[in-house]
């Protein structure tokens, strides 16, 4: 079955608002560290529609730009942690 949540847009056209979860899959987390990382600010609050919370994608994109790098030579990128 499609999914047609956002079918009515163009695949060119991302979506603005994201849920949590679409969000933690966003920036690469699960959904458990993205709460965690709303709360200790790395990450914006949501905003309210009507019953709805959403994540603004700009702002989680500035606030993902924001994150320090990993600045490591002997980092291992191979492993996943």
């Amino acid at each position: 079955m499609k999914d047609t949540k956002f079918s009515v847009l163009p695949l060119s056209l991302p979506p603005r608002g994201l849920s949590r979860v679409e969000t933690a899959a966003y920036i690469g987390v699960s959904p458990s560290l993205f709460d965690e990382m709303v709360k200790d600010g790395r990450m914006p609050r949501p905003r309210r529609i009507n019953s709805r919370t959403v994540w603004d994608r700009h702002q989680v994109d500035w606030s993902f730009d924001a994150l320090p790098d990993e600045n490591s030579d002997d980092t291992d990128w191979s492993v996943e942690t």
